[in-house]
């Protein structure tokens, strides 16, 4: 029982203390904070109503759900082509920006209506139906695929001297060499000071590294930038609103087939990430159940057609509100697996924060202006973090390594995912179509196995 009492962590469906729960939920805004302001730089999609979006849309996937799964709701890579090409489309050239992003939010609402089909679906046939579609064979390479396809991004964010997302350089071309040297400086420092923070403190403290660690970063930025002159503070490129309190510019959707077309097809690609985040969860927190001493079973998994519902919806007010389409955020899983927080009034809190955030331009710019090398080191854990869950998935459902088949599955999906994203940049060029590399490893998987299974059937 005392060995029981000294694992510090917190279940769903448990509330920190409120001053814990602010700090905990900080962390968690901190670390989905770059790639949902990344999806909207790179749509073009306005970054205050996209952090407002990611909120509101957190919220009402946490009610949906009823509670009972935790996941943050952020805006997806997987759309970005999708979104940015129907944009920047000739169709749309005479357009405003808001008109653009109207007609592409009436595509991202359609596609939630992929996500809630499948999950009810799902809830008809029940978890065993989709287990045989979608096993751990496939759910646990999908899921090492999503974190090692951003291995590239978060190297080279650990070296970047970009000040913002064009790539601007502040220091003069005799200095980037050596800029480059205190970028790599500052990235180590915010990742061993992670992992140390994360390995070694105990208590309330060691359930803060992500926050803690970016913090002794951006400091180690400061004495840096005092003592060579290289500033590597980022600076927000053209904020859609100015002055301290401006609301999001929020749009509405226009009826577009074009939209449809270009945007619904992909929220088929976010439902094996999003199978393997479900899968994902329910093995940490059951592990954290076990461990606390609890007999209670948090079956998170046989929730995955909710979950899919819940994502669903999500897209739908995302889109209804002016934001990019989204899904459940890996990184988020992996801060609250390193930290056992999988408090659900925690995202809450979290969410709240970073609708009051959009609302506040200096926050916005203040939580933009950390260094990238600071977000590249953090993502180097978190990212990696991700794709060792993937192995946590196989091995907690004692995938046969020695398998044939698995390793048939397993391999093509690993080679499928990870040769599209170095080798075509994240989408493979198939018939005339752009296939984004995850979504086409997970396809060829799924087919590959029900082949294998049905041959497999016939022999016996």
């Amino acid at each position: 029982m005392a060995k029981n009492q000294q694992i510090i962590g917190y279940l769903p469906d448990e509330q920190p203390p409120i001053w814990k729960l602010f700090l905990y939920a900080l962390q968690q805004v901190v670390v989905m904070f770059p790639a949902t302001v990344a999806v909207a730089i790179i749509t073009g999609f306005h970054i205050s109503t996209t952090i407002f979006a990611s909120g509101l849309a957190t919220i009402c996937f946490i009610l949906v759900t009823k509670r009972e799964i935790p996941l943050y709701y952020g805006s997806s890579f997987s759309y970005v082509a999708a979104i940015g090409s129907l944009m920047a489309s000739d169709a749309l050239a005479g357009y405003t920006l808001n008109e653009k992003i109207a007609v592409a939010q009436f595509g991202i609402i359609m596609s939630g209506f992929v996500s809630i089909a499948a999950g009810l679906i799902i809830k008809r046939f029940g978890r065993d139906a989709i287990e045989k579609v979608l096993p751990a064979t496939i759910t646990g390479p999908i899921a090492m695929v999503i974190g090692l396809t951003l291995s590239g991004l978060a190297m080279s964010d650990a070296a970047s001297i970009a000040i913002d997302t064009a790539g601007t350089i502040s220091v003069a071309e005799s200095q980037v060499a050596f800029a480059g040297n205190m970028a790599w400086i500052i990235s180590l420092v915010t990742l061993i000071s992670t992992i140390l923070l994360s390995v070694y403190l105990k208590g309330f403290l060691g359930q803060l590294p992500l926050l803690i660690g970016p913090i002794i970063g951006c400091f180690t930025a400061f004495i840096i930038k005092l003592a060579t002159g290289i500033d590597l503070f980022k600076v927000l490129p053209d904020t859609a609103n100015s002055g301290i309190f401006a609301l999001p510019i929020f749009t509405f959707p226009k009826a577009s087939l074009m939209a449809v077309a270009a945007i619904m097809p992909i929220a088929i690609a976010t439902i094996p990430e999003s199978t393997a985040h479900v899968y994902q969860l329910d093995i940490y927190v059951n592990d954290l159940a076990k461990k606390k001493g609890s007999d209670k079973r948090y079956n998170i998994a046989d929730k995955l057609g909710l979950n899919l519902i819940g994502d669903g919806i999500g897209d739908m007010v995302a889109g209804f509100i002016g934001g990019p389409a989204g899904t459940n955020y890996g990184e988020n899983i992996s801060a609250m697996a390193i930290t056992r927080v999988f408090s659900i009034p925690v995202l809450m809190g979290a969410s709240i924060i970073a609708m009051i955030i959009a609302c506040f331009t200096p926050l916005v710019n203040a939580i933009y202006s950390i260094p990238t090398s600071v977000i590249g080191g953090l993502e180097v854990y978190l990212f990696g973090a991700i794709a060792a869950q993937g192995i946590a998935i196989m091995v907690e459902k004692k995938v046969d390594l020695f398998s044939s088949k698995n390793i048939a599955i397993i391999a093509t999906i690993m080679i499928i995912g990870l040769g599209g994203q170095f080798g075509f940049g994240g989408n493979i060029p198939f018939f005339g179509m752009q296939v984004p590399c995850i979504a086409g490893a997970a396809i060829f998987g799924i087919l590959l196995n029900l082949i294998l299974s049905m041959t497999e059937k016939h022999k016996e």
